[in-house]
């Protein structure tokens, strides 16, 4: 029997293809107004009392299980380069601005000579100045060329809000330049008659690389002047291209590289990460260039203290008659309504949009409570959103109309909401990358600030809440893409062919895999050869062959079976646990359940019902090993790491009470199953170790299923990834290995890199998860160390003890440090 534990991300692609730690960075000020303080008069309550605060009533004050306090540092000025033109300093100046930190005259004297860099400072350290002195000053020098357009620039942000806020502050900053800088956002929500002026006219475009991949690349004849003048690319906020998103970034960038090579240009990469553990190697491997790093951060900080909070135990009871916590969720809403009363400016991030929107509903009804125009004051803010609603809500929050803001990462990324108090984490971001971003939205304008972490009933949450350690004695993660990923990398050779004919010298640009690649393109007819290269041989757009966010497949529409209205939409590749027959489906707070799954037609028909219950898909799970590249020895057992080869099948769903979890019934599913080529990390032990840690036959199972499901849940401390991103299967005797076995694997075609980052941390990522069993005050298992929210099989076996057994009995034979990576 297979014990699994299934990714969100499953699906076909194309088919079968062949340290001494940095210091993290911390929250920073802005350097609008270089090192003055606080203005006088400033009767804001310090980051100290407003905790004391937080912390009064009956048993606050034992949810706090640790407060960090971050003191506060002075900057280091610098002068700019004298190549900077005057007016873009007068400018600058004028903004007040009197002297650059030193990291800024650093960024930009490599900028100028011709340097790819990438700005790898802390937090409202001033990174968009760094790239933006010398993007200025070169297209201020083109503004005045006697013939042709003059230099452009390019601005890519991962989100449009991040976008939009750059060009307010772009043209803000060059307002005294007149007419020399033309920044424009060129995106989805870039009305169709101000696109062609964009396309003739803007010298600094700011866009986001989906924009790039589907709308400008393909149509670059219509952007050759642009292309042509393109002096510098800038890459804002470069630690979120990571995973199978960032391989498929890396991929437009060379295709961008490429056109622009085609155009006689050779653009300069200006890349930016408050949050990078070697930023050159992960700016290297994005963009295909060498990469000059400056990460000394020679700006000021304002004082932070950091909490960390956890929920308490409620007398209610869950699967297995495991406690309950109270949920994040409710308690960031309590923290957001105090913190409201305070007058304290806040913000709470939280990871879902109903997240976001539940939390603002609740805290909207317990500020009633209080002052009826208290309300007004407190919104949500997320994707979804009209482009309209969402820059209202943002102007809001800077004029200080709005004192509390419940938001999804949509906020995260560099958005200068100057003037917030506090920051409310609702349950660990998933990576100490974005942790620190969160955190860094308050006190933006060199004022202390407070920063809460909520944690959720998840085994990485307490287990960081109970080991400090881990969030602040640690660098952040290690930036994790693989830009040759096959599945990855043969859609874009076709969308490279469709803009240009593939060449020889092309080769080299998109790396080692392509030799091998090309001639089963060929084979499937994507791709033609002739004497000039590969050609792209079909009539459709060959963007359109991947989503670059990793979605893959055609997604499911969801539409209400009376009415026809279109609901909205769900990845092809969590349709199958999703929308099948009989689940239970939320939209806007409203409850719906699926009467049919149209796989042929990808459309789930839902109506609108009110049902006691949830429903979860169980499912089940085999895995073969395709090919170990990797095996060491740990004691008796092996460490592995290659590739597999995963087939899964959603057999049933559970209904299940909504305030217990108590399992109502079991209804059978007939679905199709689907296979996934992945790559994964696996350990096995030998019967003398199972004699060793007293594990007989009949809790094996639950000791192996346990162990994977704590495994998986404290990866993302090790690797810049998500739970949802991995799978695990368990087994007492796998047909591969022929011995108890435990997997992980990557839950994307073709693996993301998570895998492979957790093989080269086995060690140090294996004892954390036996602590975070260990010291869970749980009898039997709960899900703050071993229950998984999407195990397919009902968090059935579990058995605590004899994960805590079988673990420390593996590391006892594991090296004494783990494998550096290749």
């Amino acid at each position: 029997m297979a014990f699994n534990h299934l990714p969100a991300a499953m699906h076909d692609a194309l088919g079968p293809l062949s340290v001494t730690p940095v210091t993290h960075s911390v929250p920073m000020a802005k350097n609008h107004r270089p090192g003055r303080p606080p203005e006088s008069g400033d009767t804001r309550p310090s980051p100290a009392m407003i905790l004391d605060r937080l912390a009064t009533g009956a048993g606050r004050a034992a949810r706090i299980t640790h407060t960090e306090h971050l003191p506060p540092r002075s900057g280091t000025h610098a002068i700019w380069p004298d190549r900077i033109r005057p007016e873009v300093i007068s400018a600058i100046e004028k903004a007040g601005i009197d002297h650059p930190w030193a990291h800024q005259a650093a960024a930009a004297e490599h900028a100028l000579d011709g340097e790819s860099v990438v700005i790898a400072t802390g937090t409202a350290s001033g990174k968009s100045l760094a790239y933006l002195a010398p993007v200025l000053s070169t297209l201020l020098e083109g503004s005045e060329a006697p013939n042709g357009r003059g230099a452009t620039a390019l601005y890519l942000a991962p989100t449009k809000a991040l976008a939009a806020d750059q060009r307010r502050s772009v043209k803000a900053l060059a307002a005294p330049l007149g007419n020399a800088v033309r920044p424009a956002v060129y995106d989805g929500d870039t009305p169709v008659e101000e696109r062609e002026w964009v396309r003739q006219y803007a010298n600094y475009v700011l866009t986001n690389p989906d924009m790039l991949h589907r709308g400008i690349l393909p149509s670059h004849p219509r952007w050759s002047s642009f292309l042509r003048a393109l002096r510098f690319v800038v890459i804002d906020e470069c630690h979120t291209y990571r995973g199978v998103f960032g391989s498929h970034v890396a991929q437009v960038l060379r295709r961008l590289r490429r056109l622009c090579a085609r155009y006689g240009a050779d653009p300069v990469f200006l890349l930016a990460s408050a949050t990078a553990a070697a930023p050159s190697v992960a700016a290297g491997r994005l963009t295909g260039l060498p990469v000059t790093e400056v990460s000394d951060d020679a700006s000021p900080r304002g004082e932070l203290v950091f909490a960390l909070w956890e929920p308490p135990l409620t007398d209610l009871h869950g699967e297995k008659g495991a406690p309950v916590r109270r949920t994040a969720t409710a308690e960031t809403a309590d923290l957001l309504t105090d913190l409201t009363v305070q007058g304290v400016r806040s913000v709470a991030f939280v990871r879902s949009r109903r997240g976001a929107e539940l939390i603002s509903v609740i805290a909207k009804e317990r500020l009633a409570e209080v002052d009826r125009s208290l309300p007004k004051r407190v919104a949500a803010y997320r994707g979804g959103y009209l482009p309209e609603e969402r820059r209202a809500l943002e102007r809001a929050l800077h004029s200080g109309e709005l004192l509390g803001l419940a938001a999804t990462t949509a906020l995260e990324l560099g958005i200068d909401v100057s003037g917030l108090d506090a920051v409310v984490i609702c349950g660990y971001p998933g990576t100490r990358a974005s942790l620190w971003q969160q955190a860094g939205r308050a006190g933006r304008s060199g004022q202390g600030s407070l920063a809460v972490l909520v944690a959720r009933d998840d085994p990485l949450d307490t287990y960081l809440v109970h080991h400090p350690e881990a969030l602040f004695r640690q660098p952040v993660e290690s930036t994790v893409l693989d830009p040759d990923n096959p599945y990855v990398l043969a859609p874009h050779l076709c969308a490279a062919a469709a803009e240009l004919p593939l060449t020889e010298p092309d080769i080299a640009l998109f790396g080692p895999a392509v030799p091998e690649l090309l001639p089963q393109l060929e084979t499937a007819k994507l791709l033609r050869r002739r004497t000039s290269g590969w050609h792209w041989t079909r009539r459709e757009r060959a963007a359109d062959l991947t989503d670059i966010r990793g979605g893959g497949g055609r997604p499911v529409q969801i539409v209400e079976e009376g009415t026809g209205r279109l609901l909205g939409t769900v990845d092809a590749a969590a349709a199958h646990t999703a929308v099948h027959e009989g689940a239970v489906h939320l939209h806007q707070g409203r409850t719906h359940l699926v009467r049919k799954l149209d796989l042929e037609d990808s459309v789930a028909l839902v109506e609108q019902a009110d049902p006691p219950y949830s429903t979860v898909a169980r499912d089940t799970t085999a895995i073969s090993v395709l090919e170990t590249d990797t095996e060491i020895p740990w004691g008796q057992g092996r460490l592995c790491y290659g590739s597999v080869e995963v087939t899964n099948q959603v057999v049933s769903f559970l209904r299940r009470k909504l305030m217990t979890g108590e399992v109502l019934g079991e209804t059978k599913l007939d679905l199709p199953p689907r296979t996934l080529r992945t790559r994964a990390v696996w350990w096995t032990v030998t019967e003398d170790q199972l004699d060793a840690a007293r594990i007989n036959p009949e809790i094996l199972g639950g000791a192996l299923h346990a162990a994977e499901h704590a495994s998986i849940g404290l990866l993302p401390l090790f690797a810049t990834c998500d739970r949802w991103d991995i799978g695990g299967v368990s087994i007492p005797l796998h047909p591969d290995t022929l011995l108890p076995t435990v997997f992980v694997y990557d839950g994307h075609p073709g693996g993301a890199g998570f895998a492979e980052r957790a093989f080269h941390t086995a060690r140090t990522w294996l004892t954390a998860t036996r602590e975070a069993i260990a010291s869970c005050e749980c009898e039997a298992g709960c899900p703050s160390c071993i229950q998984s929210p999407k195990c397919g099989n009902g968090n059935e076996p579990l058995h605590k003890r004899g994960a805590v057994r079988l673990l420390t009995e593996l590391l006892r034979g594991a090296p004494q440090e783990d494998r550096p990576e290749t």
